[in-house]
């Protein structure tokens, strides 16, 4: 089932639950599901009843088969993530899941929009800066950092690209500057955060102009460095490097329009590659789609080229795809 298909039957079950147990299950949920289903339920303007009792009947039999058990849940959530996505990738995601709890006052600024974060921390010391962002999504952090004055996004990007990890010290520090979000206990193991892969995934969804400027800031105070980061960074142009396959998985979750934006900007090998892997008449009409629009913002291009980049990244935490970075692989 596609995902949009998901989050709309979730949003007909939310309305046909009513406000007060709608509400509680909102709760546990965190700010991008809320607004994913918060848009969904405003666009059901109505609903056939045949369409809510085919959603209810699903729900009652999905409550009905999961029946509660037992585990130790640490080992287990441990056990299937490194199964899934391989001991180095599950590893910084198991640190943020088991540890969550050490930094649950950071999901208040997640729930903020980012120009009200970076009001509230551009003052900070860069390192603190540096430490809070990496606690969030990386979508998030980037937007933040773009409303920072070059010089301190600069800064706390190099800041995070040194970042081996976060020493209990360095979380008690935060939690006395931003009010307690952190517990800064003494048991707190090394949390595996920041260094050069975060850097790069902030980037990605960075305007090309700063991430520019920042890579070439990073560039002055350590080459190798900077082009770690570039090595680590996946941009438009590698979707060359997944196979057919890969590229049939992706084009089935993107809406023509956002394609024709996006492949304005595309080359010629990566466009002949994405025409290969469509039929002959959804490639036809693609050609003549972009032939007939007329000049397109580069800004509008990069944006819809970014959205297009955040589904891959999607379809790779979900397993369906592996990818590397600019200078690595890609495989299905």
């Amino acid at each position: 089932m596609p995902a949009e298909d998901g989050i709309e039957r979730s949003a007909i079950l939310l309305i046909a639950l009513g406000e007060d147990f709608a509400s509680e299950v909102l709760k546990h949920l965190g700010p991008k599901e809320v607004q994913k289903l918060g848009h969904a339920m405003a666009s059901l303007k109505s609903v056939p009843r045949t369409q809510v009792e085919d959603v209810l009947a699903d729900f009652r039999k999905t409550a009905r088969d999961s029946a509660a058990v037992h585990v130790d849940t640490d080992a287990y959530v441990r056990s299937v993530l490194t199964k899934a996505l391989g001991d180095d990738k599950a590893s910084n995601l198991i640190s943020r899941i088991l540890q969550g709890g050490d930094t649950n006052g950071i999901e208040g600024l997640k729930w903020m929009d980012a120009p009200t974060v970076a009001d509230l921390i551009r003052n900070e010391h860069p390192q603190i800066i540096a430490t809070i962002l990496v606690h969030l999504e990386n979508d998030h952090a980037s937007d933040i950092l773009n409303h920072f004055t070059e010089r301190l996004r600069n800064d706390v990007i190099l800041r995070i690209a040194t970042l081996e990890g976060i020493q209990p010290e360095a979380l008690k520090e935060l939690n006395d500057v931003m009010l307690r979000l952190l517990s800064g206990s003494a048991n707190i193991k090394k949390s595996a955060m920041g260094g050069v892969r975060a850097v790069a995934e902030i980037l990605n969804f960075m305007g090309t102009a700063n991430e520019t400027t920042v890579v070439d800031s990073i560039r002055e105070y350590d080459p190798d460095l900077a082009q770690k980061i570039l090595d680590e960074m996946f941009v438009f142009e590698n979707l060359l490097d997944l196979d057919d396959r890969g590229i049939q998985l992706l084009l089935r979750e993107i809406q023509s329009d956002s394609l024709i934006l996006a492949m304005k900007g595309a080359s010629e090998p990566l466009r002949e590659k994405i025409f290969k892997n469509m039929s002959q008449r959804a490639a036809e009409m693609l050609r003549e789609d972009l032939e007939s629009r007329g000049p397109v913002r580069l800004s509008e291009v990069e944006g819809e080229q970014k959205e297009i980049l955040k589904i891959v990244r999607r379809l790779a935490d979900e397993g369906q795809i592996v990818l590397g970075g600019a200078g690595g692989e890609a495989m299905i």
